[in-house]
């Protein structure tokens, strides 16, 4: 909206760069352009501001699909307007020359003259379109149709509007309809998040099979591993035990061998000094003998007085010691008379 300022019967219009201004005075174009500003009397001007900004026309409608099924459509219509003077001659953007306000609504005829437009294609396409293609390719399809369709329309130009951009946000059924179709959709999805989970659970429960497997793999093995031990400690055990008997085999044998020699020695020892203590004995046998053939010699040629003196001194030096002897007269009376009778013999 244009600026205007009040001054002593004058006006003074201050207009941004993005509004076309036209000014006539007695029927004649005195100023034309974007972002003017200029003095004027009220009662003799006419004024008129175009915007040329590119405007944003969001619309909303409802449209049937070749199976009937009602559906939605948001859209947004970019456009802005390329000549001023057309649009200018064509709708109503006069501004009252004391408050720079629209006398009409300009803006409001060209959003409806494009929404209907864009309606009346959207509904043509979408007419002929299914349900499921409509919310598959609904989108492009509708969009391709309303621009090719504004570009074509004859009245835009001959009012001097540029359509700039189409844009289809989307393209929905209703609640119950979306609801329905929706619920094959989640239940797929829930499908193949259950197997999914399923999928997840069989990895987890393989790998615990795996896990335990390796883990009784690993106790088999420390088992066979604890078997070779013993067997080899009991093989260790045989051999030391093995290697022990030979060493006190050896060792018997060893001292059986010297006890065999030492009894072998000692029995030789034995039989010599057999041998030389019956040699002894022999030689002192013989040598007893030759004295006693050699006493017996003597003593032949010896008398019986002598015998008898000498058997008395031999029994003299056998008997015991005698500190004193009493001989009666009898004892010594017969004495004698032996000693006597046997040396008349």
């Amino acid at each position: 909206m244009a600026d205007i300022t009040r001054r002593l019967g004058w006006r003074h219009l201050r207009s941004t760069p993005t509004a076309h201004i036209r000014h006539h005075r007695g029927g004649k174009l005195v100023h034309d352009g974007p972002g003017l500003g200029f003095w004027f009397r009220p009662l003799a001007a006419a004024l008129s501001e175009v915007p040329v900004e590119d405007r944003e026309l969001a619309m909303a409608f409802r449209a049937r699909t070749a199976d009937f099924q009602d559906v939605s459509v948001q859209a947004t219509v970019t456009y802005r307007i390329g000549d001023p003077a057309l649009a200018a001659a064509r709708l109503d953007f006069s501004v009252d020359p004391d408050t720079g306000a629209w006398r009409g609504a300009p803006l409001e005829q060209l959003g409806t003259l494009l929404t209907e437009t864009a309606q009346q294609h959207a509904l043509d396409v979408l007419a002929r379109t299914p349900l499921s293609a409509a919310l598959v390719d609904g989108v492009a399809a509708v969009r391709d149709r309303i621009a090719e369709g504004l570009g074509a329309e004859p009245r835009l130009p001959a009012t001097g509007i540029e359509v700039v951009a189409v844009r289809v946000m989307a393209v929905r059924p209703e609640a119950e309809v979306e609801r329905a179709l929706r619920t094959p959709a989640r239940e797929l999805i829930q499908q193949e998040a259950d197997r999914a989970t399923y999928e997840r659970r069989a990895v987890a429960v393989e790998r615990e099979r795996a896990i335990a497997e390796n883990e009784l793999a690993s106790q088999i093995e420390l088992a066979r591993r604890e078997e070779r031990l013993v067997e080899q400690r009991g093989a260790n055990a045989r051999r030391e035990a093995e290697e022990g008997a030979a060493a006190d085999r050896v060792r018997a044998q060893a001292e059986a061998a010297r006890t065999v020699k030492l009894a072998e020695a000692e029995a030789a020892r034995s039989v010599a000094l057999a041998r030389a203590e019956a040699e002894a004995a022999r030689e002192v046998g013989e040598a007893r003998a030759e004295a006693q053939a050699a006493w017996l010699r003597v003593h032949g040629d010896v008398d019986v007085a002598t015998l008898h003196a000498l058997t008395g001194t031999r029994l003299a030096e056998n008997l015991p010691r005698i500190d004193s002897v009493t001989v009666s007269p009898d004892v010594l009376t017969g004495l004698l008379a032996r000693f006597g009778g046997g040396s008349r013999g």
